[in-house]
């Protein structure tokens, strides 16, 4: 009885979880579709989170889509060459880099990156009393702190995510053609990569991006604004919201593959 109660425990403890950041994700949304949610000190939280997440971290992202590309592209181009298929060059890396890696890579590093920045500085903030100050004040700390935060980090990860694909591909031709591995003309790779995009593709990849996004920026400020005072309570909240957001970016992104491509 006692294993069954600690599993009904467990089992409660997720659901509760699980329906808070639903409910937190289905908020943002609603706010963001009325324009008096929309004052100028929430667009400044929003624009400094968007310099933040998304802006300074380009550099980053860029450098790994670089090396993502040279082995990618380059190993799938002296493959298929071997065989006599360079024209399922482009079909490949759309399902590796388009439908996977891209999205995958770059919501890891946002997750490492800012995720765990926006939990601590919201844990630290509550135990500083500036939330509850906020509140005091009469002003909606959700409004003026969450709100811009989780829409701060949606947007980067498909930002980021669009120019780790656009780097990965240029870095992939370029050091193909320099290595000998005969890519072929540039208009001749550009087609074969587009012309194996699928409208499917272009839905999968706006929902591997926004959705994971949504829910990043959501669990790391849920469990951010969850700490009660104690500053040891801070690097625990961080250390969940971490793994928190990358069950859920494994989760999602294993869901929209089986409901796009079986």
């Amino acid at each position: 009885m006692n294993a069954l109660g600690a599993i009904g425990r467990f089992v409660v403890d997720k659901w509760r979880s699980t329906a808070y950041v639903a409910a937190l994700v289905f908020s943002v949304l609603l706010m963001a579709v009325k324009p008096r949610y929309w004052p100028r000190t929430v667009r400044d939280v929003l624009a400094r989170q968007i310099l933040f997440t998304g802006v300074e971290a380009s550099r980053f992202i860029s450098m790994i889509a670089l090396l993502a590309g040279v082995s990618i592209v380059v190993q799938a181009q002296v493959w298929l060459q071997r065989v006599g298929q360079i024209e399922l060059l482009g079909p490949i890396l759309v399902a590796v880099v388009i439908r996977e890696v891209g999205p995958l890579l770059t919501n890891f590093v946002v997750i490492g990156r800012s995720g765990s920045a926006i939990a601590t500085e919201l844990g630290n903030m509550r135990v500083q009393g500036e939330v509850q100050l906020l509140d005091a004040q009469g002003l909606d700390p959700f409004h003026y702190l969450v709100f811009p935060r989780v829409l701060g980090m949606m947007v980067s990860i498909f930002g980021l995510t669009v120019v780790f694909i656009v780097v990965c591909f240029v870095s992939g031709y370029v050091s193909g053609f320099l290595m000998g591995a005969n890519p072929g003309p540039p208009m001749f790779f550009i087609d074969s990569v587009l012309g194996a995009v699928e409208p499917r593709d272009v839905l999968a990849f706006l929902a591997k991006t926004l959705v994971p996004g949504l829910l990043t920026g959501a669990i790391c400020c849920a469990e951010g604004m969850s700490v009660r005072g104690a500053v040891t309570e801070v690097p625990q909240a961080t250390t969940r919201s971490l793994v928190r957001s990358v069950g859920a970016l494994f989760i999602v992104s294993a869901l929209i593959s089986l409901v796009t491509y079986i």
